[in-house]
């Protein structure tokens, strides 16, 4: 039998990745003061034997402010860099899967309590809370302390940390970086008409909106080694009236590709409080088909896809070329042994696993492996 569609080889850039299943990065709210702990060993040793064909890191912060809660992962100094290579060798001591990491900035969605505690913002005189920025002085929710307006001299250092957070991730080996310009979050802000409001370069137009993001992908690009990929994850609509929408995503995709940009994650919403999501599963699907008409990179599909039918599906009728699972692994961390006994596909297993193969599934785990 052919192998499916979703355990095929796809490249990325300059690197070959072993299925069509990675895995989203997914926010574990355990760090202390940006650095990992063993929560994120044990977390993502887990995912670095579930089969899947990449591990992204979860959004790291590329400046304390930049933190969407006081808990969270960053990489911004020679403390947090130290922390993360730790755990990433204790990952790499048992598995060979390449791990990506998303950098990150909050902008004014950060300073907030942990989300098991509600997850409000917290004011900046509070002792785990800052002050906010943003492209304009506009809250995310009514109530919440507005972000101050980034300046030219903020946007240059957030723009410089960026790329000091990409040095560090190739200094410390990992495989590539993914850029998070979705869920509402400093890039995407400056992206989407609803909380951009400003009248320089910056603002405005579709070109201007684009500017700064676009800035912070070519100072990344340019600070990662050109053999590794600098990929991006988008929201591919706003869900609210007059905001961003899957032509405007279609526009940024364009231009990142057009800058080197080796693949892209299609999400959506976050940006507004009033958004109106019409979850399903697949329910993100046409947004990734669309991008995918539009360009020649490989795009990554997300969201409620739970079942191997449905990610087999998606995969080979050509709405995207890779699926990722974020809630769905967490809950299943055998997620990709279970789609491939199912599919008929074999997968990766580490030699410590390779007894629990089941009966049925006699070809299930791949024998040749190092």
């Amino acid at each position: 039998m052919p192998t499916p569609r979703l355990f095929e080889p796809l490249t990325v850039g300059d690197q070959t990745l072993a299925n069509r299943i990675v895995i989203a990065p997914m926010c574990q709210y355990s760090a202390v003061d940006g650095r990992m702990t063993d929560w994120h060993t044990i977390h993502l040793g887990q995912l670095a034997l579930s089969g899947a064909a990449l591990l992204t890191i979860e959004a790291t912060a590329v400046l304390p402010e930049g933190r969407i809660s006081y808990a969270d992962v960053g990489l911004w100094d020679d403390a947090t860099e130290a922390a993360m290579a730790d755990v990433l060798a204790s990952v790499r001591k048992w598995s060979d899967m390449p791990i990506a990491i998303q950098l990150a900035h909050a902008g004014r969605k950060a300073s907030t309590d942990l989300p098991w505690h509600g997850g409000k913002q917290l004011a900046p005189d509070h002792a785990n809370g800052w002050q906010t920025v943003a492209p304009s002085a506009l809250a995310f929710e009514e109530g919440e302390v507005p972000p101050l307006a980034l300046d030219r001299a903020g946007l240059d250092a957030i723009r410089e940390a960026f790329a000091a957070a990409a040095r560090r991730a190739a200094r410390i080996g990992l495989d590539a970086v993914q850029i998070h310009m979705a869920h509402g979050y400093l890039l995407h802000e400056f992206l989407s008409p609803l909380s951009n409001r400003r009248e320089d370069e910056y603002g405005g137009s579709l070109e201007n909106r684009l500017r700064f993001p676009l800035e912070v992908f070519d100072a990344v690009r340019a600070a990662f080694p050109a053999d590794k990929p600098v990929t991006v994850r988008v929201s591919g609509t706003d869900w609210a009236e007059g905001g961003w929408d899957v032509e405007q995503t279609v526009a940024l995709a364009q231009a990142l590709e057009a800058r080197g940009c080796a693949a892209i994650h299609v999400s959506s919403g976050g940006l507004a409080h009033h958004q109106q999501i019409p979850v399903g599963p697949s329910y993100q699907v046409p947004l990734a088909r669309a991008v995918k008409q539009a360009v020649t990179m490989p795009v990554v599909a997300v969201g409620l896809i739970t079942e191997f039918e449905q990610a087999e599906a998606i995969v080979a009728t050509g709405d995207a070329d890779a699926i990722a699972l974020a809630r769905g692994i967490l809950y299943d961390p055998r997620w990709p042994w279970h789609a491939a006994a199912h599919l008929g596909a074999s997968v990766k297993a580490p030699p410590q696993y390779l007894r629990s193969q089941p009966r049925q599934y006699r070809d299930l785990f791949d024998l040749e492996q190092d």
